[in-house]
């Protein structure tokens, strides 16, 4: 028995076991009579050992005490070697834009084909939902924010306010 197995279970962990019958339950792993009995077990758990034994044979996500950590990705560095946050770049700008594009196109082609079956060229009003959009997409574009471009004077006030959270 390792150490965690005696260590005292506290409410949120029955709440995820609770959770995880739930789910079983709903994939049809468990009958209704066979969930109510586990999830009173679950509730009424004292420690970690008794949450296990009510999920034991069900699969499921793997436990956080044998989660493998995923490796930090590397960190790109400038040429005076100081770390700087990485961004998407072009594939990033494409990303933020291909949705309006998409949209615009599509409402353009509605436009146009209206606009030959009435036999006159109306109001371009597909500019009245890619307008405001578009705008703000551009904000967000010059603004460096999505992409990972940043002015350089704010460079070192983000690398800042990262190390602070962490």
């Amino acid at each position: 028995m390792d150490g965690r197995s005696g260590m005292r279970a506290a409410d949120a962990d029955r709440e995820a076991t609770a959770e995880r019958l739930r789910v079983a339950l709903e994939e049809g792993r468990l009958d209704l009579h066979e969930y109510d009995e586990r999830l009173v077990r679950a509730y009424g758990a004292k420690t970690y050992a008794d949450l296990d034994a009510v999920v034991a044979d069900l699969p499921g996500t793997t436990p956080p005490h044998r989660a493998a950590v995923a490796p930090a990705a590397p960190a790109a560095t400038d040429a005076a070697g100081t770390v700087v946050a990485s961004g998407r770049g072009a594939g990033g700008l494409l990303a933020i834009w291909s949705p309006w594009l998409r949209v615009a196109g599509i409402l353009t082609a509605i436009w146009l084909f209206a606009s030959v079956g009435s036999g006159h060229l109306g109001h371009y009003w597909p500019v009245w939902a890619i307008g405001p959009w578009g705008f703000f997409l551009l904000m967000r574009t010059v603004g460096g924010r999505d992409h990972g471009w940043r002015p350089a004077e704010r460079r070192g006030r983000v690398r800042r306010d990262r190390r602070r959270r962490r």
